[in-house]
């Protein structure tokens, strides 16, 4: 089985598995047991928790792609509702009932137990320098209920590519809004502007950023991209790909032919409910 580049390969059998807490209803709502009445605040509780009660200026740092105001709309507002600890276990907890509920009758299966262990010890295997978010849930404990250490195992992994892809994004020198600009293209959304993550955006806003990609080349007149963009977005992906490379070197070929069987069933059953 070929394995170029396996980074690639695990993010699409991995994110299915991560994105429950983005498109499931689980996880809304044990957010909202905590008291939370919007998503955008439980969001940003959930995901920032591993890090635990710190200053908007470093939520922003760590997620990177948020417009300027936006973290500080929710950081650190939420932590008047609840602890990070409590955030954190309201999350995971909301996606294992995602994931049970979607996965079904694959619960339970020596695959899924065989896919959460593996998949952590990829997970816990790579260095942490660099890698805020990543190391931040490397210092909370493994589950060890099966299904809880799978989710735990992807969103560690997704952070882990994360922390890379900003690495990458700031390498090529593209901004917190150009990259979903660059991202939207990518998908044929055009106009960009009208992408789902910065359509809200000001106008007068999204118009400067357009305007700063046009004056270094990477977008033409009508907001598509040039041969030069289109290389620099082709930049980013392979390098974020090479940079998550590292948490699987711990797994011989043998082993990460047994990871991927495995997951692939439990990734085929996500894809067909979108996650949800």
């Amino acid at each position: 089985m070929t394995h170029a580049p396996v980074a690639r390969r695990m993010f699409d059998l991995t994110e299915p598995i991560a994105l429950v807490n983005f498109f499931s209803d689980e996880p809304n709502e044990a957010m909202a047991a905590l008291g939370f009445r919007g998503y955008w605040d439980g969001y940003f509780a959930g995901r920032s928790a591993p890090l635990g009660v710190v200053p908007a200026e470093v939520v922003d740092a760590a997620f990177y792609n948020f417009a300027p105001g936006e973290v500080a709309r929710h950081v650190p507002k939420v932590w008047a509702t609840t602890t990070p600890e409590a955030a954190h276990a309201a999350r995971q907890q909301g996606c294992v009932a995602a994931l049970v509920r979607i996965l079904g009758d694959l619960v339970g299966t020596p695959g899924l137990s065989r896919a959460a262990d593996l998949l952590t010890l990829a997970a816990v295997s790579a260095p942490v320098e660099g890698r805020v978010m990543y190391a931040a849930l490397r210092a909370l404990p493994i589950p060890d209920e099966p299904v809880a250490r799978l989710w735990h195992a992807a969103n560690m992994l997704r952070e882990h590519r994360g922390d890379g892809h900003i690495v990458a994004l700031m390498a090529e020198q593209i901004d917190r809004t150009e990259a979903h600009v660059l991202l939207a293209l990518d998908m044929g959304i055009h106009p960009a502007e009208t992408f789902g993550r910065i359509h809200h955006l000001p106008a007068s806003y999204l118009a400067s950023v357009m305007d700063g990609l046009r004056s270094r080349g990477l977008v033409d007149a009508s907001g598509l991209f040039t041969d030069a963009g289109r290389a620099s977005k082709h930049l980013i992906e392979s390098l974020t790909d090479i940079l998550a490379e590292p948490p699987y070197a711990v797994l011989g070929p043998v082993e990460l032919d047994d990871l991927i069987a495995s997951l692939e069933p439990i990734a085929a059953r996500l894809q067909e409910t979108g996650s949800r």
